[in-house]
């Protein structure tokens, strides 16, 4: 939608003429009108430029699996220099494994590299060169000292800002819901662009450089007899989501901090909810499903756009559900629970495909490896165990590095993999030192709030690139630490009482901190 104009007060949106041609586009290709799709595409010079899940594709490129990349990249309408940065990388990469036919080949018969060569020829020349050498080092293919992984990276957040991902029938949903009805129910933002193909307003660009939160921007007031006991970002950023005490799980506007009105369910007043509180939730990596756990150990999976239970793990746990993890093909989920146990549940099934039995308390977390074939679990046990996610075996067991004989059994709370290609993961327990450790437990950096009494730390969370991580402590403080350097960068009193837990934006430099005040509060930088 354009900016505001004097008809917005009269109640006459004006809606891009892109986003309409993006809508029959999607149209097109779901059913497979590939001829109108591509005329229509020529025609009106449009694209979609959208991928099925954001996460999955940065990732694709940061692993190097360009089989799998290149599909992708050649249905997007990207600007010529990116899209010859990306195809010059696979050729630099297959000359760097030896593959000297097939890069010959991408050099010399695909259109990108062949623009290169008339814009750029030096560029062009240069992987001429390398090709036609037997022995070469592997440092100088890659230019201004940067290596393999860093460039990879650099496509990667290139590639970010010119897809995007969106649900699936947007023209079919906006027909059904109408817009007029959105009006009249007041959920259309009448200060903001409106996104007709994203079905909201238009997101903010992402931050570049990740900084600790300083300034709260916004709140969410509960009842007086419940409060959040877990809150998340969904991989878009367009929603927060909030498990309550008194079992209601709603989906807000993170930047107005209200109800979204707009998912027809909760307009309705129909929100998705459980018998009893609900302690932990997460979403699949397309945002698509919500899975949320409660006190009497049953899980519930949600498609976030209906509000309608896909699947109910009825029990999934003898007893309360702490936390839960999708698998990267959301195939399956992780659960961990007061029982002292974690399991792996097919979502197809809904049953138990593999259970981790070993620790002798409360199983307080669980992950994956990036590449999904671990798992770990952190427990009140004061232990971190690595598992086998095939055939369920324990792998190795550790606890974080202890200062005091006394923090020996300190709970573990938190244990997430770090973003990347690396192999390390971000541990905090019930004390003032948050740790990074290797999968076998080895200490690289540890981190403290440097307090001797009232410092412990009482729920985490990393910033999307891996720069920051927020832990919230037992005096009501957010404790920001820079992981590279494991300093203490900067800190802010987010309440009175203890924190119980936090979780940050996919892509902004925004933070919510919430607890049994009964508040949750939005922080930005």
């Amino acid at each position: 939608m354009s900016a505001p104009s004097p008809s917005s007060a009269s109640g006459v949106y004006e809606v891009e003429a892109s986003d309409v041609i993006k809508l029959i586009l999607q149209f097109c290709k779901e059913n497979h009108l590939l001829h109108t799709l591509q005329t229509l595409q020529t025609e009106a010079q449009v694209a979609m430029n959208t991928v099925d899940s954001m996460e999955n594709f940065l990732a694709d490129i940061t692993q190097g699996r360009w089989d799998t990349v290149l599909p992708q990249v050649a249905g997007l309408q990207l600007p010529q220099e990116k899209l010859s940065a990306v195809y010059e990388q696979v050729c630099l990469e297959l000359i760097e494994m030896r593959e000297n036919d097939l890069a010959r080949e991408m050099l010399r018969t695909t259109e990108p590299l062949q623009v290169l060569k008339i814009q750029e020829p030096d560029r062009y020349f240069r992987l001429e060169t390398f090709l036609n050498r037997n022995i070469h080092d592997a440092h100088e293919l890659y230019t201004y000292g940067i290596n393999k992984e860093r460039k990879r990276q650099e496509i990667a957040d290139s590639l970010a800002a010119e897809v995007s991902v969106v649900p699936p029938s947007r023209l079919l949903s906006l027909l059904q819901q109408a817009l007029k009805y959105q009006q009249l129910q007041g959920t259309l933002p009448k200060d903001r662009r409106y996104d007709l193909f994203r079905g909201g307003a238009r997101t903010r660009s992402k931050d570049e450089m990740e900084k600790p939160p300083k300034k709260q921007m916004g709140q969410i007031k509960f009842g007086s007899k419940t409060h959040p006991e877990c809150a998340r970002f969904s991989p878009d950023g367009q929603h927060l989501v909030t498990g309550s005490l008194d079992g209601f799980v709603e989906v807000w506007d993170p930047d107005t901090c209200r109800l979204r009105k707009e998912l027809p369910y909760q307009a309705r007043e129909e929100l998705m909810m459980h018998d009893t509180a609900v302690l932990s939730l997460t979403f699949s990596r397309d945002g698509e499903m919500l899975a949320t756990g409660d006190t009497e150990g049953v899980v519930k999976i949600w498609k976030i756009s209906s509000g309608k239970c896909l699947r109910k793990l009825d029990p999934a746990h003898a007893k309360g559900i702490t936390s839960l993890a999708f698998s990267r093909d959301s195939l399956q989920l992780a659960t961990a629970s007061f029982d002292g146990t974690a399991r792996l549940h097919g979502i197809k099934a809904g049953r138990v495909l593999k259970e981790f039995r070993g620790h002798t308390s409360f199983v307080n977390c669980v992950c994956f490896t990036q590449d999904g074939s671990r798992v770990l679990t952190g427990s009140s046990d004061g232990t971190v165990k690595v598992w086998d996610a095939r055939t369920s075996d324990c792998l190795h067991t550790f606890r974080p590095a202890m200062e005091k004989v006394t923090e020996m059994e300190a709970m573990v709370h938190t244990v997430l993999p770090l973003p990347g290609p690396t192999d390390l993961f971000f541990v905090a327990n019930r004390t003032a030192t948050a740790y990074v450790t290797t999968a076998q437990g080895q200490v690289v950096k540890s981190m403290s709030s440097g307090k001797k009494v009232g410092g412990d730390i009482t729920a985490a969370a990393l910033s999307p690139k891996g720069t920051y991580a927020y832990c919230a402590g037992e005096d009501g403080v957010v404790y920001a630490f820079h992981l590279g350097r494991g300093d203490l960068e900067s800190f802010v009193k987010v309440g009175e009482k203890e924190v119980i837990g936090v979780a940050h934006h996919p892509h902004r430099n925004v933070v919510v901190t919430f607890g049994d005040e009964g508040v949750l509060k939005v922080w930005k930088a």
